[in-house]
């Protein structure tokens, strides 16, 4: 038998055999066979229908009806609303109709508004420059393919027209009465896919969901009015959110929808944020980090109006808070980037949630400085809800059922043991012929002048006065006050020109050593040790690439590593504060932090909980007994000293209590 040649060209469909002879063919039974049957093994490609299209797509776009309606709120918001009233019933699943006072459309738009891709957003031309929420032309079609979807509209000039589609079917353009805007009304969704309504959630959370997509719009635009209501069981129903619109400049208008959306608390205790970089602009605001919360719930981004959930840009924010919050606790803060559209791409997922930057580091670069130098600027300043928790706790408890106060046993130890404690936590006081002597009765915080030493001197045994000397004149109407007392040998009381503040003498002064050694470290640099042996760390290709790109900004903290061929790379310094490290694991450390956000904090952090560490143990211990002239130095040394209004955990490190506030649990007003 003659040998056989065959030609194979395969592709996914298609498969071509080309046979030299005819005995080729007939070994394989294909020479009588009729081209025109089709092999029924093979795919055959099908063009789908519009109405499966839509459905598919629908599957991206909407996944949910918080989903439906952020969409159709976008479309109102480019057409140019003044005011936006959403309706919902069952959380959305059975009704979502939103009406607006927007431009509106003519009869002829109805009809190509639920073509696939039509859209008076963009020409086409240019991707990159889009000024609008939506643009892609996808949302209408996709929700007429999954619900019963009927849109009431009018344009200015124009007669009213309404149109109607249920699962892709269109119905013929017919008249309607209204008198300006339009109305949107999507009724079951996910009728013509059961199959979603099985991963639906309770009505509770879907509702829930549809709130927060429209606070974060509501928070983008405070010149718009937004009314949320719930007529789940017809009628009228309930009124769940409502924001009317702000009036005045941009930073007013802003600051009062906060309040209205994020609460006044959160407004009374944000730091306005404005700052310009290489044409990126950042405002907004951001709380104090002593109001802080338990989960990152409160953490609102924006990209040219466009609200985002982006990985560095919350990273950036987390790092801009790290020195000054526990990891258990996350900072709240609304945070607005303007920049031109051409510097940022938005058309990276189907939602349009997430956004990509052509020059990340900027963006970050521009968060963390612009958010770092306004908690500097804060100085002090702690926040309002910490007094309040302190007048809550202070307040008469009300009485039970049977008219007597409930009386509480609490463990008390004795005065004898407390005294033995505060002798256990002072140092030993300086023996005869030593030469650390006591500090003279004037030196009040001298000792941190020199050089920094953890030890603490108590004052020379002697008399000392129940009441401290007085303060400087005038010292009340400073932002702490003159200090009037210490109880527990812990808290300072200084009297204000309106009020009391009580000071944490140990976390006050915890914070001020730990500023200093901070702005020592960064004037004077990190100390590296060299390591005798470099330590060899194997790693992937793209690991070891990537971390050997940030290797300038680690040698800034004294860990040098450099590449070693291959994929590994050689750890040849590490940060002498640190002691003996394992370069190894904070290397794989590093390099988990950069695929999570992007970039690396990790020695920065481990430096810094060092410095924390020596600032508590070499600041002033509860228990010790002040001097008048050292209380009053402590709280100058806090009003001009940044951060000082938490320790460097978090936590307030004073309680100031209005006078007004005073005399009300007393019930003198």
């Amino acid at each position: 038998m003659a040998p056989v040649l065959r030609f194979w060209f395969c592709s996914p469909l298609v498969q071509i055999a080309v046979a030299e002879s005819g005995e080729a063919a007939k070994f394989s039974g294909m020479s009588n066979q009729d081209p025109n049957i089709s092999d029924p093994h093979r795919p055959t490609i099908r063009q789908l229908d519009d109405s499966a299209i839509n459905r598919i797509a629908a599957g991206e776009v909407v996944e949910r009806p918080a989903s439906a309606v952020k969409e159709l709120v976008e479309n109102a918001i480019d057409a140019g609303a003044n005011r936006i009233t959403i309706e919902i019933a069952d959380g959305g699943k059975t009704l979502i109709r939103v009406t607006d006072d927007g431009c509106g459309m003519t009869p002829e738009d109805l009809p190509l508004a639920l073509s696939r891709h039509a859209t008076s957003k963009i020409d086409g031309s240019d991707l990159l420059n889009i000024h609008t929420f939506g643009f892609r032309g996808e949302a209408l079609p996709s929700l007429g393919a999954v619900g019963r979807l009927t849109i009431t509209s009018r344009a200015a000039g124009h007669d009213a027209a309404q149109i109607r589609v249920a699962g892709g079917k269109m119905d013929p353009v017919k008249p309607a009465a209204l008198r300006t805007g339009t109305i949107v009304e999507l009724r079951d969704l996910f009728y013509a896919t059961p199959a979603r309504l099985k991963f639906m959630r309770t009505d509770r959370a879907e509702s829930q969901a549809i709130s927060d997509v429209i606070k974060r719009l509501a928070m983008a635009e405070p010149s718009v009015g937004f009314t949320l209501r719930d007529v789940s069981g017809g009628g009228e129903g309930r009124v769940t959110f409502r924001a009317d619109p702000a009036t005045g400049d941009l930073f007013d208008a802003l600051h009062g929808r906060l309040a209205s959306v994020l609460g006044r608390e959160f407004a009374e205790n944000a730091l306005r944020i404005d700052a310009t970089r290489d044409g990126i602009r950042l405002f907004g605001y951001a709380a104090l980090p002593t109001y802080s919360r338990g989960a990152a719930v409160a953490q609102f981004l924006f990209v040219n109006s466009r609200p985002v959930k982006d990985k560095m840009l919350t990273g950036a924010l987390r790092g801009a808070y790290f020195d000054f919050l526990s990891r258990d606790r996350h900072p709240a803060a609304a945070l607005f980037i303007d920049c031109d559209p051409t510097l940022v791409d938005v058309n990276v997922h189907p939602a349009k949630s997430e956004v990509r930057f052509r020059d990340p580091g900027l963006a970050r670069g521009l968060i963390v400085s612009a958010l770092r130098h306004a908690l500097a600027e804060a100085g002090h300043r702690a926040s309002t809800t910490v007094a309040g928790a302190t007048l809550g706790a202070m307040r008469p408890e009300e009485p039970t059922a049977t008219g007597a106060a409930r009386i509480y046993q609490m463990d008390r130890p004795s005065m004898g043991a407390r005294s033995f404690s505060y002798a256990a936590q002072s140092p030993e006081q300086p023996q005869a012929g030593s030469s650390h002597a006591p500090l003279p009765p004037s030196a009040g915080f001298a000792e941190l002048q020199g050089e920094y030493s953890g030890r603490v001197t108590e004052v020379a045994p002697g008399p000392l006065s129940d009441a401290p000397e007085p303060a400087a004149p005038g010292a009340e109407h400073l932002p702490l006050g003159a200090a009037r007392g210490q109880v527990h040998e812990n808290y300072i009381i200084a009297q204000t020109e309106d009020g009391m503040v009580i000071v944490d003498q140990h976390a006050a002064h915890e914070r001020l050593v730990y500023e200093k050694l901070k702005h020592q470290m960064a004037e004077n640099g990190v100390a590296a040790q060299a390591l005798l042996i470099p330590e060899i760390v194997e790693l992937g290709s793209n690991d070891c690439a990537r971390i050997l790109a940030h290797a300038e900004a680690l040698k800034k903290f004294g860990l040098g590593i450099e590449a070693f061929g291959g994929n590994a790379l050689a750890v040849r310094e590490t940060p002498a504060i640190l002691g003996e490290v394992n370069a190894e694991a904070m290397v794989k450390d590093i390099l988990d932090e950069l695929d999570d956000q992007g970039e690396s904090q990790l020695v920065q952090a481990r430096l810094e909980a060092i410095l924390s560490r020596v600032a508590c143990h070499g600041s002033i211990r509860s228990g010790r007994r002040m001097r008048g002239e050292e209380m009053n130095a402590l709280l100058r040394e806090m009003e001009a000293t940044p951060h000082s209004g938490q320790c460097n955990h978090g936590r307030p490190t004073y309680v100031e209590l209005k006078l007004a506030d005073i005399e009300r649990l007393f019930g003198r007003s």
